[in-house]
């Protein structure tokens, strides 16, 4: 019998101040039984930082076809293409030939990540439409600790700057631009 996935409840206070966007953002997200805490709070982070009305969840690691997060165009063509881990070259090159923006939130171990950046990081210089951010694997795992199926934050962005409050705690860290636009 295959285990089922962990619902969580968020809802979030978003001030972006970098967008000059505000908004509260109440969404339930389902954590894969093969997912880690880690991986569910890095597409929690690409949701809100690439917010959009338009922006929603896809079956994620549910589907290799898809990616965490997408904004598609009326006629179905992909808009934005929003990856969440430590992909190899050949699956950002193909996905930046079908979408207009790719954005891919580097996340994943610590030793993991550092070996990518070493090995595979290089590689994507050549994709124009690549846009490559990253969460200090520190403060990730600080938001872990605090992790629970009802999720609430308040979550302000500025200069490139992350300030999460949760619960009493403010915690704060840099978003890594590793590629592309800022």
């Amino acid at each position: 019998m295959a285990l089922p996935s962990t619902i969580y409840r968020t809802s979030i206070e978003l001030a972006d101040l970098d967008r000059n966007l505000y908004e509260k953002l109440e969404t339930t997200v389902a954590r894969h039984p093969s997912e880690t805490n880690e991986r569910l709070i890095a597409r929690l982070f690409a949701y809100a930082l690439c917010y959009s009305e338009d922006l929603s969840f896809t079956k994620g690691i549910a589907a290799a076809d898809e990616p965490d997060l997408w904004t598609k165009e009326p006629d179905g063509r992909v808009r934005e293409w929003i990856e969440v881990g430590l992909p190899d070259f050949e699956r950002l090159r193909k996905v930046s030939r079908h979408a207009e923006k790719v954005m891919l939130i580097a996340s994943g171990s610590a030793s993991a990540f550092w070996r990518w950046q070493e090995s595979i990081l290089p590689k994507l210089a050549v994709i124009d439409n690549l846009t490559i951010l990253a969460l200090e694997p520190a403060f990730v795992a600080q938001i872990v600790a605090r992790l629970q199926r009802a999720i609430t934050w308040s979550l302000t962005i500025t200069e490139g700057n992350i300030y999460l409050t949760i619960g009493t705690d403010t915690l704060e860290s840099q978003i890594l631009f590793l590629q592309g636009e800022r």
